[in-house]
């Protein structure tokens, strides 16, 4: 799966880490990358010091990977279901991001205030999203740190 990937950051992160944080994200606590440079770009460009950090991804092949490749129902309850705190078995997951101006969505619809289609219709990105998350020590052994620069 030989793949670059890349963090937007305020810190150069040559050995990340998964932290448990107060809230969980899509796919629960994890390190979360993207492939898409210019995603992960702006996701800096809102620290002071913007640092982007690239990374390769090796061999998967011996992990648990879990691949969406597209917001389907599916996703969603995975979504719903790890943004209300449950963990799941995945070394890593991929697939598309629930940008958070979107959180009022999934929090309708977790509570029936909106049909599934109504939350797809609504959810349409303008432009293309991705996030790849790493859930376990073996996940985060399958990236090597390539660099990092700062955005001018």
């Amino acid at each position: 799966m030989n793949k670059i990937i890349y963090y937007g950051s305020y810190i150069e992160k040559e050995f990340p880490a998964i932290r448990k944080h107060k809230f969980t994200k899509d796919f629960s606590w994890g390190f979360y990358c993207t492939e898409i440079k210019e995603q992960a770009e702006k996701r800096a460009s809102k620290f002071k010091t913007p640092i982007v950090n690239v990374y390769e991804i090796k061999n998967t092949e011996t992990l648990n990977v879990r691949i969406f490749e597209d917001y389907t129902s599916e996703w969603l309850e995975f979504v719903v279901g790890c943004r209300s705190g449950n963990t799941h078995k995945y070394d890593v997951v991929i697939g598309p991001m629930a940008d958070d101006t979107i959180y009022d969505y999934i929090d309708a619809y977790t509570h029936g205030q909106m049909e599934e289609q109504q939350f797809f219709d609504l959810m349409k990105f303008e432009y293309p999203t991705h996030q790849i998350s790493f859930h376990t020590i073996d996940a985060l052994d399958n990236i090597d740190f390539i660099e990092s620069y700062e955005l001018k």
